[in-house]
Order: C-alpha cells, then sequence, then structure tokens
C-alpha cells in the first residue's frame, strides 16, 4: 500500500482568492482601523493616519524579509529594543599605581598595564603533575594507583582536572 507524502507544507493555501487567511485579516484588520480613524477623527488628522495604517497593514500582508514574513521581523526588531544587552567580552586594562616616586603617587598619575596571572607554586605543581599523568595514561605506562582504579580515591590535590 503506497502513501501520499505531502509537499510544500509551508506553503499556505489561498482560501480568500488570492489570500491567505493571514493576509485577509491583517488587510481586513487595516481597513477596519482605517474606518474606525475616518469616522472618529477630523478629516486633516484621519487621512494621514489612515495612509500609514493601511501602509503598515499592506506590509504585514504582503511583505516578506529573507523569505520571512514582515510580522516575524517586527518581533524579532522590537524584542532586540526590549531585552537587556549582554556583552561578555571587555578589553578593559588594570590600573596599576606607578611604584616608586611619592609625587606620582600624589598627582595621580596612573600607567594602564595588561594583568597577567601569576600560578601559585603549589597550582603549578598541581598542573605538571596533572599533564605528567596524562601523558603516562596516554602512553599506557601509568600504575594502576595513578589512574584511580584500586579502589582508593586519589588525593584531592591530586585529581585530574578535564
Amino acid at each position: 500500500m503506497q502513501f501520499q507524502v505531502p509537499q510544500f507544507i509551508e506553503v499556505e493555501d489561498k482560501i480568500f482568492g488570492p489570500l491567505t487567511f493571514k493576509q485577509f485579516v491583517f488587510v481586513v484588520g487595516g481597513a477596519g482601523a482605517s474606518y474606525l480613524v475616518w469616522r472618529l477623527l477630523p478629516s486633516l488628522i484621519a487621512i494621514p493616519c489612515m495612509i500609514i495604517l493601511a501602509a503598515f497593514a499592506l506590509a504585514l500582508a504582503f511583505i516578506t524579509y529573507n523569505d520571512r514574513p514582515f510580522i516575524d521581523a517586527l518581533e524579532n526588531g522590537l524584542r532586540y529594543l526590549m531585552r537587556t544587552k549582554f556583552y561578555l567580552w571587555s578589553n578593559q586594562r588594570r590600573m596599576k599605581w606607578k611604584d616608586g616616586v611619592g609625587e606620582q603617587k600624589k598627582a595621580g598619575i596612573v600607567t594602564t598595564e595588561t594583568y597577567v596571572p601569576k600560578l601559585s607554586e603549589s597550582k603549578l605543581r598541581d598542573l605538571a603533575w596533572s599533564l605528567d599523568i596524562k601523558e603516562r595514561v596516554a602512553g599506557g605506562i601509568a600504575r594502576d594507583e595513578e589512574r584511580g582504579m584500586d579502589g582508593v580515591p586519589l588525593p584531592a590535590s591530586r585529581t585530574m582536572r578535564v
């Protein structure tokens, strides 16, 4: 038994002549809003408002941007404007007081230098140990207790970090 696989599932059906349901709702909504503006406001104010409302309704109904409906681009733009911006990268240089001359400290003269963190002796030793063990495990020459296979956990300062 053969089944028909639906194709073109992203293409909306034309329901009202050449218009899809969403397009029809946008056009009718724009026409209704324009009519309300015409009835409620004086003509001098109503005509520019009607033109703006009609243009917006037609843009929502017919304009696509990057093969996406205009309402999606409008929604994404408004969401971008309303959200808080979160920046991760910061290239700030640390300010250090220049040591030595007392007049420079009093005058407030500072120099900009990049901050380089220094490893303490124990961190450096742990890093060297970890690299040594990884090298020995990869080479297949490590003992079982170095691999942590003897049932006894490694000391906290000698655990491998991946």
